[in-house]
């Protein structure tokens, strides 16, 4: 027989070294598939782990600033302890204010900062108009009273201030027609 394959009636004839070879690279192949295989079951069960771990750490990631607010909690059980048995407002109001300036040195000290507004240029990403006034008293659009603060965490608005914002009046001297108004002549 030549080292060359014969072929007859879909049989292939190969001498004794080729025979060895692809028997050689079909243990191969049956090895690589194994592995392959058992890479593939680790790598989805190193997938789930990954997952659950994600969950355990998004359902534990606040743990910390819980525990920092419990003890502001905590502060206010006590001032209104001691307001039913004191019945002393000053007492009282001291407890709470102290309780403000620990909330929000806690909050400082997040990342968490207050969002100027009264008095400022009205910005969109930081302020959310809630009415216009007309007046000459102030600059146009520019925040005049803040209904409710706003706040940043890191740089980013996760709360924006709530505003009025000044607009200029309309003249009364002005003719209908430049108002946009048909005049009834």
């Amino acid at each position: 027989m030549s080292i060359e394959s014969i072929h007859k009636k879909n049989k292939v004839l190969l001498n004794y070294g080729e025979f060895q070879a692809l028997k050689e690279k079909a243990e191969n192949a049956d090895e690589y598939y194994d592995r392959l295989l058992r890479i593939q079951a680790d790598f989805d069960n190193y997938k789930k782990r990954l997952d659950r771990d994600k969950l355990e750490f998004i359902k534990f990631a606040n743990e910390d600033i819980i525990v920092e607010i419990l003890k502001i909690l905590d502060d206010f059980e006590r001032a209104v302890k001691a307001g039913k048995t004191k019945h002393d407002f000053d007492i009282l109001y001291k407890g709470i204010e102290m309780i403000y300036k620990d909330l929000k040195e806690f909050f400082k000290q997040k990342g968490v900062q207050e969002i100027e507004a009264e008095g400022r240029l009205f910005n969109p990403h930081e302020h959310e108009a809630m009415m216009q006034e007309e007046t000459d008293e102030h600059k146009e659009d520019h925040v005049i009273e803040e209904f409710q603060k706003g706040y940043t965490l890191s740089g980013r608005v996760i709360r924006p201030a709530k505003v009025k914002v000044a607009k200029k009046p309309e003249t009364r001297n002005q003719k209908p027609e430049d108002r946009g108004q048909k005049s009834e002549m």
